[in-house]
């Protein structure tokens, strides 16, 4: 039995020192040191050995065993490192190439508008503000002046989830949310951005879901003038400050007297072209002094407090001051678009 253990040492080691890869060395394992292998069979028959016997073949074959261990963990250190090495040398790395780019994203066409007008805003002393876009058909509605049955509500055609529950048509409500949490009802100055939602027909100009930014300014002694010099700020600002702003008499239920402003067309300076439809002037925002009933049911005394509120869209802002032409271009996700204002 000892003579069988040494040559089946000779002969695994012939195999190691043959062995040229990882497998053929796995396979040497497993024949050798393996559960099935014939030093474990070896072993098996030491039970017909003598006493004195079995202690001398049991050292020799965990001798044996060790040592075709070691011999095949030598060669597989031997071998990963050539492997390494040829792979070193047929996968060279030119350090001095330049690096690739890595393509970055940018904000979105919208999101610079809004920030851009956040900014403009908070300049003036104005705080940004959020409010939910399911809302109740209260604060979307009846605090601003608009009960049920009111005929303007027909204007806001809208997306009802129950009796009580809508998608806000318009960004208002949170104007109506933050006057009501000011108990000691102290002046408030705020835009309030975010998305709203009508059923319209999507077209060019039109959409079911766009974005809105809302203004209130309340306190002692807020003028018409006031409101005037803030939209002249925001028209210049936005568009050059060659800009001219005019105001027209309209109607909002939520104030009064009511506004429509208007800036001068950048196209013609005021001259009249097709983009302003002759007229010299394009629409950009609708405005007024906030109506008694609306400052009354916020809980502030309209003899002693007055305010302005303004609305506009900012896809609307973004399509006049980059001539994009269809509305649907800031949702379709084209890449073409939208790379073209990475860095608007």
């Amino acid at each position: 039995m000892k003579e069988q253990l040494q040559a089946l040492e000779k002969e695994a080691l012939e195999k190691v020192d043959d062995a040229t890869s990882l497998k053929e060395l796995q396979d040497v394992r497993v024949a050798y040191l393996g559960k099935k292998g014939p030093i474990t069979e070896v072993l098996r028959g030491m039970g017909k050995l003598s006493k004195e016997e079995r202690p001398v073949i049991g050292e020799l074959a965990n001798k044996v065993r060790g040592n075709i261990a070691d011999a095949i963990d030598s060669k597989k250190a031997s071998i990963e490192a050539a492997e390494l090495e040829k792979q070193l040398e047929e996968e060279t790395i030119d350090v001095t190439l330049p690096g690739r780019p890595v393509p970055t994203g940018g904000p979105h066409l919208l999101t610079s508008i809004v920030e851009e007008i956040e900014d403009l805003f908070i300049g003036m002393g104005f705080e940004v503000s959020e409010g939910p876009e399911v809302e109740t058909d209260y604060y979307n509605f009846e605090a601003l002046n608009l009960p049920k049955g009111h005929p303007a509500r027909d204007m806001q055609d809208s997306f009802y989830i129950t009796e009580e529950i809508l998608m806000r048509t318009h960004t208002s409500p949170v104007q109506a949310r933050t006057m009501n949490a000011m108990e000691d009802k102290r002046p408030v100055k705020m835009i309030c951005p975010g998305k709203v939602y009508r059923r319209d027909t999507d077209d060019a100009t039109h959409s079911h879901q766009f974005t809105q930014i809302e203004g209130l300014y309340v306190d002692k002694n807020v003028r018409m003038s006031d409101l005037k010099g803030v939209l002249d700020r925001f028209a210049k600002q936005m568009f050059g400050q060659e800009r001219e702003i005019r105001l027209r008499p309209s109607f909002f239920p939520f104030t009064e007297p009511s506004v429509e402003m208007d800036i001068s067309c950048k196209v013609c300076n005021g001259e009249g072209c097709s983009v302003c439809k002759q007229t010299g002037w394009i629409e950009i925002l609708g405005a007024g002094m906030v109506h008694p009933r609306v400052l009354e049911m916020a809980g502030y005394d309209p003899k002693v407090y007055s305010g302005f509120a303004f609305g506009m869209g900012p896809e609307r802002i973004a399509m006049l001051k980059y001539g994009v032409d269809d509305i649907r271009h800031f949702y379709t996700n084209d890449m073409r678009f939208l790379k073209q204002y990475h860095q608007a």
